[in-house]
């Protein structure tokens, strides 16, 4: 055989044994989905930890803002709730201020304008300095809560060695396109899979910001970490959800999943986006996975399995797939074993995630593999060579979208109300009564 054939050959093989150890593994560690419940002695509403609700926002449209804030103050929560919004700069701000009045009027609600784009990460300290609650969650702007979030969340702080949980991961739009119907599978399995394994050791690598819940006191002893994070001599500013949650393990506290806290978040409708996004990702994970190395020797030896199989495999599927391509260009030979590996692996692949979860529709994610071989293995060698760019990648002005009259919104409002008021909003309750039937079929597929 010759030598191109025969370096595809053993990538792949060397592939398909790496994934096929880590990701029965993962799926044999992956906690069943429960359903948690208040326990009797938090019943008094005094017992109840308070919460501070930190939402930065940068050009966000105004529709999303709106529908994100009203599934916040529609929380079913029985303790002290605060909601800080931080305006971070926003180039549509004269848009976004009638939602800032909408909300302006209740005492649990409070406004930062920032005079100018600092970033998400300096947007959340912002808020994270000025507010009090025991603990803290950070919600994307884009993002929709289950009315129960908050509540299941602070069920599981109660744990005090506990720095950080986060909640299950959905697509709101995920009708829209093939993408982002592809990429609510992907989230599912992020979630369900990935998070889940971690979480039976206490270890989520990565409590993804568009709902995690911090300890507040841990947070305030991280917090100068957190803001003067570098890479290379050069400011990093973003990645604030991964770096974030690995401070907290350095700090030798736990990282949890609750699968029934469900949120639903806005995900790319297009594949330009899509890679953007990607990128960044894919830039943050390869940064903080060096620093996640030291913690790897006290933590359970499948958490070291999982990372390697992150990150060595897709280096072999990329080797495998270049070399084979290499060899049908310079040879005119297809690399079969190469293909049908990658077929066979996809097929069973797809085959036992759409029988755990029940969803025919997890057989569609096999499209998922061109995508991730065409696109994202190069994606992420780009990422690996460009490390040290910062740049955001997004997002542009959103366009005008009225809410409703009103007066200038203040620029801080300090009134800390205890009660929750609630709010209408169709779209959040057809949203939020689809997230119920996709958590309900989880559970029931995992007893």
């Amino acid at each position: 055989m010759d030598l191109l054939g025969t370096a595809s050959t053993v990538g792949v093989s060397c592939y398909a044994l790496l994934s096929t150890a880590y990701k029965s593994m993962q799926a044999a560690y992956a906690r069943p989905a429960s359903v948690s419940s208040v326990s009797d002695d938090l019943a008094n509403s005094d017992l109840w930890p308070s919460v501070d609700v930190i939402v930065p926002c940068y050009n966000e449209d105004p529709h999303t803002l709106f529908e994100c804030l009203t599934s916040i103050a529609n929380q079913d929560y029985a303790g002290r709730l605060r909601i800080y919004v931080i305006d971070d700069g926003s180039g549509n701000r004269e848009a976004v201020t009638p939602v800032h009045q909408s909300f302006a009027q209740y005492p649990n609600f409070n406004f930062i304008l920032l005079p100018k784009n600092a970033g998400k990460r300096k947007a959340q300290i912002a808020a994270i300095r000025r507010s009090s609650g025991d603990l803290v969650l950070n919600v994307d702007s884009d993002t929709m809560l289950a009315s129960d979030v908050v509540t299941k969340l602070a069920l599981k702080m109660q744990d005090p060695g506990i720095g950080a949980a986060m909640g299950q991961l959905t697509a709101s739009n995920r009708s829209d396109t093939w993408l982002t119907r592809l990429i609510d599978m992907e989230y599912w399995l992020a979630c369900n899979e990935e998070r889940a394994a971690q979480a039976r050791f206490g270890a989520v690598m990565c409590c993804c910001g568009p709902c995690a819940m911090y300890r507040r006191s841990a947070l305030l002893l991280l917090l100068d970490q957190y803001e003067t994070q570098t890479f290379r001599g050069k400011p990093s500013d973003f990645g604030e959800d991964r770096h974030l949650t690995i401070l907290m393990l350095k700090a030798g506290l736990r990282t949890e999943y609750v699968p029934d806290a469900i949120a639903a978040t806005v995900v790319p409708d297009s594949l330009g986006p899509y890679l953007r996004q990607q990128l960044r990702w894919a830039r943050s994970t390869f940064r903080d996975t060096w620093l996640a190395l030291n913690l790897l020797p006290g933590l359970d030896r499948f958490l070291t399995l999982d990372v390697v199989g992150q990150n060595l495999g897709p280096l072999l599927l990329a080797l495998s797939v270049l070399t084979g391509l290499a060899q049908f260009a310079l040879m005119g030979t297809v690399p079969w074993w190469t293909v049908l590996m990658i077929v066979f692996m996809t097929i069973v692949r797809c085959s036992v995630v759409a029988l755990r979860a029940r969803q025919l529709r997890f057989l569609g994610f096999a499209v998922h593999t061109f995508i991730n071989v065409f696109l994202l293995l190069p994606l992420k060698a780009y990422a690996l060579c460009t490390l040290s760019n910062s740049d955001w990648l997004s997002r542009s002005v959103a366009a005008s979208l009225p809410v409703e009259d009103g007066k200038q919104a203040p620029v801080q409002s300090q009134t800390t109300g205890s009660s929750t008021t609630k709010l209408s909003g169709d779209a959040v309750q057809n949203c939020m009564r689809h997230l119920a039937r996709d958590c309900s079929a989880l559970v029931t597929s995992d007893e």
